[in-house]
């Protein structure tokens, strides 16, 4: 099966514009998600996926595949939806741009449970949240699974409670990498909006409300978005002690 990952990023962003081209470490942003993408064993292909020349010029500059799209878009799958019916491709991942500490450890345990059950339309990797903070976030979207770890609900309120119980729940959080057999990205770009998922501001709630099969990954990796100019002072920072970065 072929594996595509596409990074869908654009120059507009209300809370920091030009993002994708901010420098961290002398590289823009986006160079960092492309470069250590390329690392993951699964990814057969990365390409970025965008509106803006300024962005384009730049991926190709620093050696970048770029699939240009419409600027209508307002949410990330309808962009790679548009970048992938391009493209000869069994397995599209949507890659956040945002996430310059991307691992690609991640993108490989992302994958293998599409590899391994072609049944499977997609999957979402998350992580446990052990910060009450974290847990009251309402940027942190939470996530609750049935038995075979597929998304029941995810919320930006604090889910589940355990106002009624004596004993601990593990709690968990989405993160922005989801894996899509490209038949089902398709489908899923066509599917009409849900209540929950305007309610939540979740785009897989979409899935889930449609009775799709959202299969979540527990990875021991955390990620760290990019959102303000201070996020970025502490990646940059944190980066100049990251293995990852003296490999490209």
């Amino acid at each position: 099966m072929k594996v595509v990952g596409i990074i869908p990023v654009r120059m507009a962003a209300s809370r920091f514009p030009g993002k994708p081209l901010a420098l961290i470490h002398g590289r823009p942003m986006v160079e960092h998600v492309f470069r250590r993408a390329w690392m993951s064993k699964t990814m057969n292909e990365v390409v970025v996926a965008t509106c803006d020349e300024a962005i384009r010029k730049a991926v190709e500059d620093f050696g970048g595949t770029v699939i240009m799209t419409a600027d209508t878009h307002v949410r990330a799958t309808d962009r790679i939806a548009e970048a992938a019916r391009k493209l000869e491709v069994d397995v599209v991942v949507n890659i956040q741009g945002d996430e310059p500490m991307l691992r690609p450890e991640m993108l490989d345990l992302l994958c293998a449970p599409l590899l391994e059950d072609p049944t499977l339309p997609c999957s979402n990797l998350m992580m446990p949240i052990d910060d009450e903070a974290d847990f009251r976030d309402p940027n942190q979207v939470k996530v609750v699974c049935n038995q075979r770890q597929e998304g029941l609900y995810m919320s930006r309120e604090p889910i589940p409670t355990t106002r009624y119980l004596g004993f601990e729940i593990p709690k968990w959080k989405q993160l922005g990498v989801i894996a899509f057999t490209k038949e089902f990205l398709l489908t899923f770009a066509q599917l009409p909006p849900t209540p929950l998922e305007r309610a939540e501001s979740v785009d897989m709630m979409r899935a889930i409300e449609h009775g799709y099969r959202v299969k979540m990954v527990a990875s021991p990796y955390a990620t760290y978005a990019v959102d303000t100019l201070e996020d970025l002072a502490l990646v940059e920072k944190m980066m100049a002690h990251d293995e990852l970065l003296t490999q490209y």
